[in-house]
C-alpha cells in the first residue's frame, strides 16, 4: 500500500534476515537453558515471529522476513523472548533501530547488542497539544497569567496486553510546583480524542507593572509543561506508562500561543546512570527500501528504453543494468516484474537467453552461472510458479516436517540409535514420492514458464546440434536445479512452510534436494558423493529417470497448457484471526471469536480450530468486495470486511502487515467476479444505521468507491511505475559505472587490440550501439534526478515542523531538514 503525497506515492518495504543470537544470559535455575524466539516489530506492533529454538543460549534462527510497510513508523524493533509454559513469556532484550538509521546497516550482516526492555521505554504514538497564555489583572492591580492547556487528541498509542484505555496527566513543572491534572479515561481506543482544558496560574512579582506582556521576562520561561499518557489498568500492578512530552513554556513566544503535534518520548530517569547488564547480541541483515513514485508520464522515456530491450539485447538498457549492478539479482527483480507487468517477459528472456547461449562454448555449462539470464528466469519462476510449487510440493513437505523420520545416510553423521538401512529406506520413499509428484505435475506448469522453457530448448538445440541431451539439460538446469530443489531445501523461502525447519529436518530436506537435483539433471551416479550414489543407482535401476525427459518435453511445449483450467484447490493463505458473528440467527449474539481462516482459489472458510470442519464457507464467486473497516466501527485496529450478497463478514487481523496481506490476496482472487461492487460502506452497520453515511436501510448502496484496478492474476500484481522508479534508483546509484562503461565503449571502438584491463569487467558486444543506449539512459536518469530534487525542495518549503505529518521529536524529519539546508547552501 502506498502513501499518497500530492501526486507522488511513497512505498516502504523491508527485507530482514534474522541470523542468530549469542551469549543470552542463562536462566536463573538448575536448567540454565532457555527456549527463545525473536519477534519483528514496527514500533510496538509485532508483525513477525520466528520459531522457538529450545534449550539454547546461542539460538540460530536463519529466518527471512519480507513485508510492505503500510504505515509510518519510528523504530524497527527486534525482541528476544524466553517462552514460559505457565506464565507470560518474558522479554530478554531488544534491538531498536531508528528509521533514519536503517540505511547505515543496509544489506550488511550486523551484530547488535541487546538492550534491556523497560516499560518506560516502550513508547509509540503522538499527541496534539494547544497552549495559550493570557494575562489577568486583579482588583488590586496585580497582573496574573493563566496558562490554558488542551490535550486535543493522540494517535497510534501502543496496545498493552490487548487493550488501550488511555488518559492524560498534565502538570506544570517549576520551583515549588507539583500539581497534576488528569483527563477522563477513553475506553478501547488507541486514538483518543480529549475535550478537557486545564488552567494553571502563572504569577508575577508584585514589582511587575508593565501592561504589555513579554514572555522572555520573569519566571515564565523557566517553567515547562509535562503531558504523560497512561493506560488505565484494571490490574493490581497499576497504570502503564505509554509515553510523555515536556514542553518548555518559552515556545509560547510573543503571541503567547502554541499549537503543535509531538511524538511521545520515553520517561526520563532523572539523570541517574543505569547499569546495563550483558544481554547478548543478535545478528541481523536489514534492507529497508523507500520508493517515491511519480505519476506514470514521468517514467515514459526510461520505461520505453527498458521495454525495447529485446532488440538488440546485447546493447539494451536491461543488459546495461545487469552489467553495472553489483549483484545480478539487484537488476533481475525489477526487470522481471516490469516485463511481466507489460506482458513482454517471454520475448525479453528469450532474447537474453539466446545471447548467453551463443556466448557459451561448452554445452555442459549451459545456464550454470549466475548471469542476468539465470537470475531473471529464477525471479520469473518465483513469481509465476509460486502456486504451482504450493500444489505440487506443500503436502509432502508438510508431512516430512511433521513426521521427523531419520534419513541420514552418511555413516560419519549417523547417530548411535539410528539404523543405516532404515534411514536409507526412509530417504528412498521420500525421494520416490517427490520425484513422482514433480514428474506428473507437467500439466500444472504455468504457461509463461512453459513458453520460456520452449525458448531455452530451441536456443540450446540450435547452438549445440551435435549434443542430443542439451535440449533437456537447458530446461532441467532451471526446473530442477533452480526451482524445485531450492524449494525443497528451504521451504520457508518459498512460502511452503512458515519457519525454517529444525536441524534434523533441514538435513533430511538437504539430502532429498541433492538427490532430486541429481535425478533431474540426468547426471550419472559417479558425479555424486559415494554414500548418495547408492540412492541414485537404486532409482536408475528402476528406470525412474525415464520419466524426467517426458516431463521436460511436456513443460517445454509452448502455449500448450493453461494453468487456469486446472481445478485443483490451491491453499493460498491460512491463519488465526478474530471475526464478528454474522448474525444469521435473528436473536444470536453478535460477538467476536477467534477462528482459523483458510483461503483457496475456490473458497474462503473459517473453522473453530485448525484441522476441524468448516463452520462457514464463502465461495470465491460470492465475494463482492474486500475493503478495510474504519477503526471507529468497533474501536478495534486492523479490521477489514469481506462483503457478500447478503451481509459483510467483519474480521480483525493480528497486525497491520497481516491485514494488508489478507486484503490483497482476497481482492486478487475475487477480482474477476462479475457482480463485484463499485461502492461500499467503510464503516459498520450498527444500531439500525450505517455509521459512515447514517442511512438506515441495511441494503443501502455503498457511499464510498471500492478499491479497484488490481489485476486478477494473483502472482503478477505489479506496479510498473514503482519498478521503473527502482530501476532509476539503481542507475542513479551506479552512475559512476555508467560513465565508466561509456569510456569502455569508446576504448573498444577506437582500439582494436587487447582489451584495457580497467574496462574488462563489462560485456560489450556492440560498442557503438551500447554507447548510444548509455547516452539515452544517462539523459533519462538525470531528468528524473532533477524532478526528485525539485519535489524535495518544494516539500521542504511547504512542510512545517509540529504538523500532524511531522511532529516535534521526529528525528528522521530533522535529519531531512538538515540535509535540505546543506543542499540549499551548496546550491547558493
Amino acid at each position: 500500500m502506498a502513501v499518497e503525497e500530492e501526486g507522488l506515492r511513497v512505498f516502504q518495504s523491508v527485507k530482514i534476515k534474522i541470523g542468530e543470537a549469542k551469549n543470552i544470559p542463562p536462566y536463573p535455575g538448575p536448567n540454565r537453558m532457555r527456549d527463545c524466539y525473536c519477534t519483528v516489530n514496527l514500533d510496538q506492533e509485532e508483525v513477525f515471529r520466528t520459531k522457538i529454538v529450545e534449550k539454547s543460549l546461542c539460538p540460530f534462527y536463519g529466518e527471512d522476513f519480507y513485508c510492505e510497510i503500510p504505515r509510518s513508523f519510528r523504530h524497527l524493533s527486534f525482541y528476544i523472548f524466553d517462552r514460559d509454559v505457565f506464565r507470560r513469556d518474558s522479554s530478554i532484550g531488544k534491538v531498536a533501530v531508528k528509521k533514519e538509521d536503517l540505511q547505515k546497516y543496509h544489506g550488511k550482516d550486523t551484530w547488535f547488542q541487546l538492550q534491556p526492555v523497560s516499560a518506560d521505554s516502550e513508547v509509540q504514538g503522538k499527541v496534539h497539544l494547544e497552549l495559550r497564555l493570557s494575562e489577568v489583572i486583579t482588583d488590586s492591580g496585580v497582573i496574573n497569567h493563566k496558562l490554558a492547556t488542551r490535550v486535543l487528541e493522540c494517535q497510534g498509542l501502543p496496545i498493552v496486553n490487548g487493550q488501550c484505555d488511555p488518559y492524560a496527566a498534565v502538570s506544570l513543572l517549576g520551583p515549588s510546583r507539583s500539581e497534576a491534572k488528569k483527563t477522563k479515561v477513553k475506553r478501547k481506543t488507541n486514538n483518543p480524542q480529549f475535550e478537557d482544558v486545564f488552567y494553571f496560574e502563572v504569577t508575577r512579582p508584585l514589582s511587575y507593572t508593565k501592561r504589555q506582556f513579554d514572555v522572555e521576562e520573569e519566571d515564565v520561561d523557566k517553567l515547562a509543561l509535562r503531558v504523560d499518557l497512561w493506560n488505565a489498568s484494571n490490574l493490581k500492578f497499576g497504570d502503564e506508562f505509554l509515553g510523555g512530552v515536556r514542553v518548555p513554556l518559552r515556545v509560547l513566544g510573543q503571541a503567547g500561543v502554541h499549537d503543535a503535534w509531538y511524538f511521545l518520548q520515553p520517561r526520563e530517569n532523572g539523570g541517574k546512570s543505569v547499569k546495563v547488564e550483558e544481554l547478548g547480541s543478535l545478528r541481523l541483515n536489514i534492507v529497508y527500501t523507500e520508493d517515491h513514485v511519480f505519476p506514470s508520464e514521468h517514467y515514459t522515456p526510461l520505461r520505453d528504453l527498458l521495454l525495447h530491450s529485446a532488440n538488440p539485447v546485447s546493447a539494451s538498457t536491461a543488459h546495461i543494468l545487469g552489467e553495472v549492478c553489483r549483484e545480478k539479482q539487484e537488476a533481475a527483480i525489477p526487470l522481471v516484474r516490469l516485463f511481466l507487468h507489460y506482458g513482454k517477459i517471454v520475448p525479453f528472456i528469450s532474447a537474453i537467453a539466446h545471447a548467453e547461449v551463443n556466448r557459451t562454448q561448452d554445452p555442459n555449462t549451459i545456464f550454470r552461472g549466475n548471469s542476468l539470464t539465470s537470475k531473471c528466469i529464477d525471479e520469473t519462476m518465483k513469481l509465476a510458479g509460486m502456486h504451482y510449487l504450493q500444489v505440487t510440493l506443500k503436502p509432502i513437505i508438510d508431512e516430512i516436517c511433521t513426521e521427523h523420520k531419520p534419513c541420514e545416510i552418511d555413516p560419519v553423521k549417523l547417530k548411535e540409535s539410528e539404523n543405516l538401512d532404515t534411514n536409507r529406506e526412509n530417504l528412498r520413499q521420500y525421494v520416490d514420492r517427490i520425484f513422482n509428484v514433480i514428474t506428473t505435475s507437467g500439466v500444472r506448469c504455468p504457461t509463461v514458464m512453459c513458453d520460456i522453457f520452449f525458448s531455452l530448448r530451441e536456443s540450446a538445440a540450435t547452438r549445440f546440434q551435435v549434443d542430443q541431451d542439451v535440449r533437456y539439460t537447458a530446461v532441467s538446469s532451471f526446473i530442477f536445479l533452480r526451482f524445485f530443489a531450492p524449494a525443497i531445501l528451504s521451504p520457508n523461502l518459498f512460502h511452503l512452510r512458515p519457519h525454517h525447519p529444525d536441524p534434523a529436518t533441514s538435513r533430511t530436506l538437504t539430502l532429498i534436494s541433492k538427490t532430486i537435483q541429481t535425478l533431474g539433471s540426468l547426471a550419472k551416479s559417479k558425479s555424486v558423493s559415494f554414500w548418495l550414489a547408492s540412492i541414485i543407482i537404486y532409482f536408475d535401476e528402476l528406470n525412474v529417470l525415464l520419466f524426467a525427459p517426458q516431463f521436460l518435453d511436456l513443460i517445454s511445449t509452448s502455449g500448450k497448457w493453461d494453468q487456469k483450467s486446472i481445478e485443483t484447490p490451491i491453499m493460498l493463505k491460512e491463519g488465526f484471526m478474530i471475526k464478528r458473528a454474522q448474525g444469521r440467527n435473528r436473536f444470536g449474539m453478535k460477538n467476536f471469536k477467534k477462528r482459523w481462516f483458510r483461503l483457496t482459489n475456490h473458497e474462503f472458510t473459517y473453522h473453530k480450530t485448525k484441522g476441524e470442519g468448516a463452520l462457514c464457507s464463502i465461495p470465491i464467486e460470492n465475494i463482492l468486495a474486500v475493503e478495510r473497516l474504519e477503526e471507529e466501527s468497533f474501536k478495534m485496529k486492523n479490521m477489514f470486511q469481506v462483503i457478500q450478497p447478503e451481509r459483510a463478514l467483519y474480521i480483525q487481523a493480528n497486525n497491520c502487515v497481516e491485514a494488508r496481506d489478507w486484503i490483497d490476496i482476497l481482492t486478487k482472487v475475487s477480482q474477476c467476479n462479475r457482480k463485484r461492487l463499485s461502492t461500499y460502506h467503510p464503516s459498520a452497520y450498527l444500531n439500525g444505521h450505517w455509521l459512515c453515511c447514517k442511512l438506515s436501510a441495511d441494503a443501502a448502496p455503498g457511499c464510498t468507491p471500492c478499491t479497484g484496478g488490481l489485476p486478477a492474476n494473483i502472482q503478477l500484481d505489479v506496479d510498473g511505475d514503482r519498478e521503473t522508479e527502482r530501476i532509476y534508483s539503481l542507475f542513479s546509484t551506479y552512475m559512476t559505472k555508467l560513465i565508466k562503461m561509456q569510456e569502455a565503449c569508446g576504448s573498444k571502438s577506437v582500439y582494436d587490440g587487447p582489451e584495457q584491463e580497467e574496462y574488462s569487467s563489462f560485456v560489450i558486444d556492440d560498442p557503438q550501439e551500447t554507447y548510444k543506449t548509455l547516452k539515452q539512459i544517462v539523459s533519462a536518469v538525470q531528468t528524473l534526478e532533477q524532478q526528485h530534487t525539485k519535489y524535495k525542495r518544494d516539500k521542504f518549503k511547504k512542510t512545517k515542523l509540529g504538523s500532524q505529518e511531522h511532529p516535534i521529536g521526529d528525528k528522521s524529519f530533522q535529519c531531512y531538514i538538515r540535509q535540505q539546508s546543506e543542499s540549499s547552501t551548496y546550491s547558493i
